[in-house]
């Protein structure tokens, strides 16, 4: 066994990386990088580990939402604002139903960079590279724009400090205090039923806090927010993991939480030793065809001493595999007695493809797997501790189904806009956040 090390990673298997062909342009960027700032702090890295423990005793509950991928060209003080903003209205659903706190953190300021199942896609006579995040390529269908550019690399560390800078100006402002609840609504969402049900809520909270004193007040502060991304481009996170000061632990600077993908979480990958090294709370995305074993391996890698908040297992299975797989993957965890936050990702699992070539996700199904990932919870006696969602505060068509404002196939090519995997839109996202709620009751 090797011990860790800050480049210990590079001994091992490592999948899902660009062909980057400018090599010395990519080793001076990444070089440039490592000079940078650190984008978070590991102060803030530990307070986000000792919430997720709260979680894993069932008094909070995670909600971990936004884009597939990042765009850069997405990058305006309104889209930022208005991702805080869907991310807060579901948080303040959850809360009123569950009673309990929301740790909030976003798949933002970071999320750059995407695995794929094939290198290369065929669009009409071309053969071309696929897009691979904007860290890395473009989505434009032409050779030059889908070569993998290193410059891309900086880029993503500017667009990332800058969503950052952002999102602390907006919750330290007081934009996420529960007495700006009335403020969070969207002005390009018509009143569905989930929107006139959110106000209802606010009505409910806006009348309540008239009526409590402010040690009650304090107690409700929602300002804390986290951020995430997955782990992929193994040179870029190492250059911004820096060993602590005082504590000479190594903390990922990239991100609050870092999580590792179905496609690179096998036990003998180099994205699972370099994260194994890392004092940030981990994720991993659990998908079908993890054995029970090797899901063991994974918490006992990832976590050795067992730390509470440390290790988050991602539930991705679809809607008709979950029950089969679970229920067996908890019993092993528990028998070991192993500390796991246990998030359920109701989205990946259940991507389908249309007959005219679009891939899309079904709500019904992401509903049947969130409602399979809490039955089994509460059957076992575990708890159910968090929600993983791809989601966006634009009125897009990506999504099918819903019960407010259902999505129809014919539908789909209306405002389809994402870059890589279907997002759910504002409303469906509301409506899943007050579904959640009875799921959890």
């Amino acid at each position: 066994m090797i011990d860790w090390h800050i480049n210990s990673w590079k001994k091992f298997v490592i999948n899902q990386q660009p062909d980057w062909l400018k090599q010395k342009k990519y080793k001076d960027n990444i070089k440039i990088i490592s000079s940078f700032p650190p984008l978070v702090f590991p102060e803030e890295c530990d307070t986000l580990k000792s919430l997720i423990a709260k979680a894993q005793k069932g008094e909070m509950f995670l909600l971990q939402g936004g884009d597939c991928a990042e765009r850069f060209n997405d990058f305006t003080s309104a889209k930022i604002k208005n991702k805080l903003k869907i991310l807060l209205q579901m948080s303040a659903v959850i809360s009123y139903g569950t009673k309990k706190k929301i740790i909030k953190v976003g798949r933002m300021a970071g999320q750059y960079a995407k695995p794929r199942t094939s290198k290369y896609e065929k669009i009409g006579n071309k053969c071309l590279p696929v897009y691979m995040g904007d860290a890395v390529n473009d989505t434009t269908l032409d050779s030059n724009s889908r070569k993998p550019n290193p410059d891309r690399l900086i880029q993503s560390y500017h667009y990332a400090a800058a969503t950052l800078n952002h999102l602390r100006a907006f919750t330290h402002s007081g934009l996420a205090e529960i007495n700006k609840i009335n403020t969070w609504n969207l002005k390009n969402i018509k009143e569905t039923k989930s929107i006139k049900n959110y106000n209802k809520i606010v009505e409910s909270i806006s009348s309540s806090l008239s009526t409590l004193d402010s040690k009650a007040f304090a107690k409700m502060k929602l300002t804390d927010f986290f951020t995430s991304h997955e782990a992929l481009l193994l040179d870029y996170e190492q250059a911004l993991t820096r060993k602590n000061t005082n504590s000479k632990a190594w903390y990922n600077c990239s991100a609050h939480l870092l999580w590792i993908g179905n496609r690179t979480r096998n036990i003998d990958s180099a994205h699972v030793e370099f994260l194994s090294g890392v004092s940030n709370p981990i994720a991993v995305k659990i998908g079908p065809d993890v054995s029970e074993d090797e899901i063991l391996d994974l918490a006992l890698k990832l976590n050795p001493t067992n730390e509470p908040g440390k290790l988050l297992f991602i539930i991705r299975m679809g809607h008709d595999k979950i029950d089969l797989h679970l229920p067996k993957m908890i019993r092993k965890i528990m028998r070991h007695r192993r500390k796991i936050l246990w998030v359920s990702d109701p989205m990946h699992g259940n991507t389908i493809v249309t007959n005219q070539g679009i891939k899309t996700r079904h709500f019904e199904d992401i509903l049947k797997e969130l409602t399979s990932f809490i039955k089994i919870h509460k059957e076992l006696n575990t708890i159910p501790g968090g929600v993983h969602i791809e989601l966006t505060s634009d009125n897009v068509t990506e999504c099918l189904g819903g019960t407010t404002k259902k999505i129809e196939p014919t539908n789909l090519n209306e405002k389809y806009e994402t870059a890589c995997d279907p997002r759910l839109n504002n409303d469906q996202s509301l409506e899943l956040a007050f579904l959640l709620n009875k799921l959890l009751k």
